[in-house]
């Protein structure tokens, strides 16, 4: 039975002597095993509070205490219990998203229809707004959830793969978070090389991943508090980038730039890109929204306020990183600075001479610290996937595999700051094909299986006998695969259903693959599984 302290401890001492030492002990064994609520009732059962982190004697309980003292967030998979839910404005939610994707980052996305798939700017903002606005669904509904059980996604995940099946998501979610993060900071760099052409790549880095390291190691709240506030200057900036761009008369909204079967190819290519760049966000949804009351009303405004903060900052920047990057086409000076310096030197290049080269600077550098606000959340997520992946790696506290993710996506984004490009198309495919199968799997169990909310118990996630056993999932997630290999049209291989038919018919169509065959298969074999196992 854990121990529930009912005293919050405020100094070291009542830290360290507010129980015996084998209630200590008990209690840092109910932190691992899930925790538990002496009057277990309803949404409280098999929680940890917050004193049960600092129980003990053990090392785990020892940097708890030391951290504490300087209100580094504690929690990490554990479940939260509902008397600790101290947000209390939904609307908080969707500031949070706001300020995620109000930033440089989606701005980037804006280059891909011109530079990689030769289509219009009038193609590129039909595909936007629809597929922006089919992105931002699942986003909602994952974050509506965490308020509702109070668990992060990826531990929410195991209702969905198993007890086991789930440290498979955990594991793919870490490697997309850490290359997440690295295209983040190399973004961040080109802006600070556009200001200062003799500042190198590695530096700029540096400075998007030690700042995004000291939000992230505090934890929960600062990261809400640094959100609260930073899309402002950003959104101020792009204001200002449109219009001096309107202004400038360089936009060619109609300019044709594919036609027939290369610009079928490019708009399929472009959809899954936007898509995924917005639904990418429900492996990470319900993080950022489990410190909200647990009651349905609020859950129902999380939704909305998730998908707002979700849709509308994309479709802004996505449009305007599209409509600027039509004037690289026919104007030799956009090009020759995108060419030297990517979409931040085109920044440059426009601002400078319309409002001087000081405010002009400025600008630039606010938009160069605004992709920290999207780095917080890759961050800050990836070290709760590690935790899923067994009990040796909970117990290490998330800070530490905050700071350990860090340099690892520090690590590779140096290199890959070179061929932004490359990285930045492969990687948004890579996480289509990831977040298709997650999402045919996790939508079909939470709809079809569990019929909503209702059906689940929260309470036994820790519970590897009483959670789907994983096969259904797992084998699901194989085909989908599968699926993915069959639809691929990329340099670098091209599946067998791409070479029949053509890829200037099709385009790649992996992540449709991917979620068709994933939700198919995983409708049969979970009837079966759940027939068979009764679970």
């Amino acid at each position: 039975m854990g121990v529930h302290i009912h005293q919050h401890p405020t100094r070291e001492s009542d830290l360290g002597h507010s129980s015996t030492a084998s209630e200590k002990e008990e209690a840092a064994v109910q932190v691992e095993n899930g925790g538990t609520d002496p009057n277990n009732k309803g949404n409280n059962k098999n929680v940890v509070h917050k004193e049960e982190f600092y129980a003990g004697n053990s090392i785990y309980a020892k940097l708890h205490r030391i951290t504490g003292r300087w209100g580094v967030e504690e929690r990490g998979i554990e479940r939260l219990p509902s008397d600790e839910r101290d947000a209390r404005k939904p609307m908080t939610v969707g500031i949070t998203w706001f300020s995620i994707n109000m930033t440089f980052v989606s701005l980037t996305l804006g280059v891909l229809p011109v530079t990689a798939y030769g289509l219009s700017f009038v193609d590129a903002a039909i595909l936007i707004i629809a597929f922006n606005f089919l992105g931002s669904l699942p986003v909602a509904l994952f974050s509506s959830l965490g308020p509702v059980f109070g668990l992060r996604q990826i531990p929410l995940s195991r209702f969905y793969f198993g007890y086991h099946g789930a440290k498979l998501a955990a594991l793919i979610n870490v490697a997309v978070c850490v290359s997440s993060s690295a295209i983040n900071a190399v973004v961040g760099a080109q802006l600070f090389h556009a200001i200062n052409p003799r500042m190198p790549g590695w530096a700029g880095i540096l400075i998007v991943s030690l700042t995004t390291l000291v939000i992230c190691t505090m934890g929960h709240r600062f990261v809400h508090a640094y959100e609260r506030y930073s899309w402002l200057p950003c959104f101020v900036v792009l204001l200002i980038v449109l219009g001096v761009f309107a202004h400038s008369g360089n936009f060619d909204p109609l300019l044709p730039l594919g036609t027939g079967t290369a610009e079928a190819s490019g708009v399929l290519s472009f959809a899954a890109s936007v898509y995924t760049f917005t639904a990418g966000w429900a492996a990470y949804a319900a993080d950022y929204s489990i410190y909200q009351p647990a009651d349905p009303k609020p859950s129902a405004r999380v939704f909305w306020w998730a998908f707002a903060g979700n849709f509308f900052p994309t479709v802004f920047t996505e449009l305007l990183g599209a409509a600027v990057m039509t004037a690289t086409v026919h104007h030799t000076d956009f090009a020759a600075a995108y060419d030297e310096a990517g979409l931040g030197a085109v920044f440059s290049h426009m601002l400078i001479p319309a409002v001087g080269k000081g405010f002009g600077t400025f600008c630039v550098v606010l938009l160069s610290l605004s992709i920290i606000g999207t780095n917080i959340a890759t961050v800050y997520s990836v070290s709760m996937s590690v935790q899923v992946l067994g009990r040796r790696t909970q117990r290490v506290p998330r800070f530490l595999w905050t700071l350990v993710s860090t340099v690892g996506y520090t690590a590779f984004a140096i290199p890959a700051y070179q061929e932004f490009a490359t990285y930045l198309g492969n990687l948004l495919l890579a996480m289509s094909y990831w977040i298709s199968i997650y999402l045919g799997i996790s939508l079909t169990e939470h709809f079809m299986f569990r019929r909503g909310v209702r059906g689940y118990k929260p309470e036994i996630y820790t519970d590897a006998k009483k959670l789907p056993p994983g096969m259904a999932a797992i084998t699901a997630f194989c085909v989908g695969a599968v699926g993915v290999a069959m639809g691929i049209a990329q340099e670098w291989y091209r599946g067998p259903v791409i070479k029949a038919v053509g890829e200037e018919f099709m385009g790649d169509l992996g992540c449709v693959f991917g979620f068709l065959f994933t939700t198919v298969s995983y409708m049969v074999l979970r009837y079966w599984e759940k027939r068979y196992f009764g679970r």
